[in-house]
């Protein structure tokens, strides 16, 4: 049996600046478990303790979709961010291309072979701006989505239990493709009294729509993933 344990962050710095990255906590999901043919890398440089996301998206293999991500691989560690209004991220090199940052704080039990089943994820989309190098990220940005489609759910994301963070390119149907690559410094939370940012997930009109996803279903309908829906990556 898994212990699950709560990261309490001593600075805001959740990866890098006084937090070193490491290859080690981090595994790869790419549109290649959908039959795809993207692939990506996050290279660590220590010397200056910045990891690097990159690789390859193709879109020709699946008809214009695609996608490649990075997400953490620990099954049982659990941040809590609930004591910052968001996330900074601080990036010395983009190329232009939107990205998405995701957080997860459910992880489906695996399937019989070995895949993760399909769960719900969070997701915030930014593109760095040219000549800046700083994304500021307020938890309402987060969307709540199950293999890649936005859904309405009747709860927000438990910040005090996260458990899985991810980063990830995707083709946004056609629209991007090709060699990538994002450099990432640091990944840290904003300070509720820095103002401006909304720092109660709860406190947003996604809430209030009356039709709310079934949280019950997730990873019962798999059989369904090949009808329709590619999932995200982050599965």
């Amino acid at each position: 049996m898994e212990v699950l344990y709560t990261k309490h962050l001593s600075s805001p710095y959740i990866f890098g600046g006084p937090q070193p990255w490491s290859s080690t906590s981090w595994t790869t999901s790419d549109d290649r478990v959908r039959g795809g043919s993207s692939h990506s890398h996050l290279t660590i440089n220590k010397d200056t303790n910045t990891a690097t996301f990159h690789g390859n998206l193709d879109i020709t293999t699946l008809g214009g979709a695609g996608f490649a991500s990075q997400h953490t691989s620990s099954t049982t560690e659990i941040w809590d961010l609930s004591s910052y209004a968001g996330l900074e991220l601080s990036i010395p090199k983009s190329d232009g291309y939107t990205y998405t940052l995701n957080l997860k704080d459910i992880l489906q039990d695996p399937r019989p072979d070995g895949r993760q089943r399909s769960g719900l994820v969070w997701e915030a989309d930014f593109k760095v701006k040219e000549g800046e190098n700083k994304v500021r990220l307020a938890w309402k940005e987060f969307r709540p989505t199950y293999r890649g489609k936005e859904v309405h759910m009747g709860r927000p994301l438990m910040l005090a239990g996260v458990k899985r963070f991810g980063i990830m390119i995707r083709s946004f149907f056609g629209k991007q493709e090709g060699e990538f690559e994002l450099e990432i410094e640091s990944i840290k939370g904003i300070e509720k009294e820095e103002g401006r940012y909304r720092d109660d997930p709860s406190d947003s009109d996604i809430w209030d729509d009356e039709e709310y996803f079934d949280e019950k279903q997730l990873g019962q309908d798999d059989k369904s993933a090949g009808s329709g829906w590619l999932c995200c990556g982050i599965c």
